[in-house]
């Protein structure tokens, strides 16, 4: 017993440096989370379960005597990812709080230590599910697999409905699990309901996992969530009750939006129990306290601050965790960039690849911060969700609401030193067409890049060399069979990825064709 704990001592204290590859300064993201305070009693496959929703887990170590445990996923971005998502909402296991960070370690090594079998067995079952060819242990058969044919759709009805909830907080939630592409949002049998979509069905199975059963707000507003029988949602106006985030241009229906969600009230004394929580969403997905009502007297220490119903909230509008900013804002506020390489037209092609970019001012007096200014608030968000927590330049950039609601352009003869640009006429937005079809293939960053628009005469060594020549590491090349215009890049890291991109985007290949560069999904 004694060997076993030592041994693993040795990895939590990270001394043991021919198992682990590479220690870095703490902090820096990687894909091992070193996880604390993990209840004694908490099984292999409850921790692997705070991973999944984000990406494959492919290692863990539990360090049962010390109550901690590192998770390793498959890629850097599946874990910056869950550590941006539990940084303002702290997971729960066995409805204790855990703290999860980056480790120092790249890697897990844990093919020598005793009592690994478990850890093994645990990650063999999940990933036996997330191939679905096997049911998730302790779970109704049809809640573990994904099974062939399975709807992207999701029905989901809100229960206990005693504050509003809007289409922009579905949207804000369902979001953490993929790329939500319509909701519809109803009412039937006097219940508040919604049909949601994503781009897979994989998406709408993990959301389904980890939100079934969770409130919205502490002790009402909870989801019941299933698979619907449609596979597609067909959805013809965007406002207050339905909207599809592909198709920009759907007028809005004849109706004025409703102000007014539906709202049911409880037994007299049952609406003040969301004040004693009103960090809101606990366990599973903290939205702040925000003005609004005031916290009733007499609520003792448990009340944690007024709930988010603002008229803002009540026009469908949430504030984000984390942001001073204010809600439905198309501005962001982008810090910690590096000063000597960051430029306007880098934080225009980056952003863009998330909307479309109509103006952007690196700071006058802090050039490590920026403010830049997207089409609408829903382009503004997906910017965010994708790009905070992602190294660019060296740099761990955090993107957040802005308190401005427009980037102002400087007056003539006002010293800028071209700091600011306005982008909002550049022939390079990707978003403008409605019903583009770059809409459907809006990815997170990733090492892999999708490049088209190459004419013929350009060679596989062509555009590796002229990737090497960014400064990147080229790990694998392919052209698409059936069309030679397009081509994978798989690159050394995330961060040379977002690098190249902002260099090769629309970069002259002759013959009259400028390469157009994304993240791919895909790898090689």
């Amino acid at each position: 017993m004694n060997n076993s704990t030592r041994s693993a001592g040795v990895y939590a204290n990270g001394n043991d440096n021919k198992k682990f590859k590479g220690d870095r300064p703490p902090c820096s993201p990687s894909r091992v989370l070193h996880l604390r305070k993990i209840p004694s009693d908490v099984t292999e496959a409850e921790v692997i379960s705070l991973g999944l929703p984000f990406g494959k887990v492919t290692n863990l170590l539990m360090l049962k005597g010390k109550s901690q445990a590192f998770l390793e996923m498959a890629s850097e971005e599946a874990a910056v990812t869950m550590v941006n998502y539990y940084t303002p909402v702290t997971p729960h296991l066995r409805s204790q709080p855990v703290f999860i960070q980056y480790s120092n370690h790249r890697e897990l090594k844990t093919d020598n230590l005793p009592n690994q079998a478990r850890a093994q067995a645990a990650l063999q079952a999940v990933s036996a599910v997330q191939s679905g060819s096997l049911a998730l242990p302790g779970a109704p058969a049809n809640e573990g697999t994904v099974l062939p044919g399975q709807s992207p759709v999701l029905r989901i009805i809100i229960e206990n409905l005693f504050y509003p909830v809007t289409l922009e907080v579905l949207h804000q939630i369902f979001s953490k699990f993929g790329t939500v592409l319509k909701i519809i949002t109803f009412t039937k049998n006097n219940q508040f309901q919604a049909l949601l979509q994503y781009a897979d069905p994989l998406n709408a199975h993990y959301a389904k996992m980890a939100l079934d059963g969770q409130n919205i707000y502490n002790a009402c507003c909870t989801l019941r969530i299933d698979f619907s029988k449609l596979t597609s949602l067909n959805v013809k106006y965007n406002n207050d009750k339905s909207r599809d985030f592909t198709r920009l241009d759907l007028p809005t229906g004849d109706g004025q939006p409703s102000l007014e969600p539906p709202m049911a009230f409880g037994a007299p004394g049952i609406i003040s129990s969301p004040y004693a929580g009103a960090a809101g969403f606990a366990p599973a997905i903290g939205f702040p306290q925000a003005t609004g009502l005031s916290v009733p007297a007499g609520l003792g220490p448990g009340a944690l601050g007024p709930l988010a119903i603002t008229s803002s909230a009540v026009t469908g509008r949430m504030a984000i965790p984390g942001a001073g900013g204010i809600p439905g804002n198309s501005v962001l506020l982008v810090t910690n960039l590096n000063p000597d390489l960051i430029t306007p037209h880098g934080l225009f092609i980056l952003f863009g690849v998330y909307g479309d970019v109509h103006r952007v001012k690196i700071m006058f007096n802090k050039k490590e911060n920026a403010l830049v200014q997207m089409a609408d608030a829903n382009q503004a968000q997906l910017a965010m969700n994708h790009l905070s927590g992602q190294r660019l330049y060296g740099k761990v950039l955090r993107a957040t609401l802005s308190k401005h609601q427009a980037v102002q352009l400087p007056r003539e003869g006002q010293e800028d030193q071209g700091l600011t640009k306005d982008f909002s006429n550049s022939p390079l937005h990707r978003f403008k067409k409605p019903g583009s079809k770059n809409f459907q293939n809006i990815f997170p960053p990733s090492a892999t890049l999708h490049l088209s628009n190459i004419p013929p005469s350009v060679t596989v060594d062509d555009l590796k060399n002229l990737f090497t020549e960014t400064g990147c590491s080229v790990k694998a090349f392919k052209f698409f069979q059936k069309d030679r215009k397009m081509a994978l890049i798989q690159l050394g890291s995330v961060e040379e990825a977002i690098q190249a991109l902002i260099e090769l985007h629309n970069h002259d290949l002759g013959e009259n064709h400028h390469l157009r560069v994304s993240f791919s999904k895909s790898t090689i």
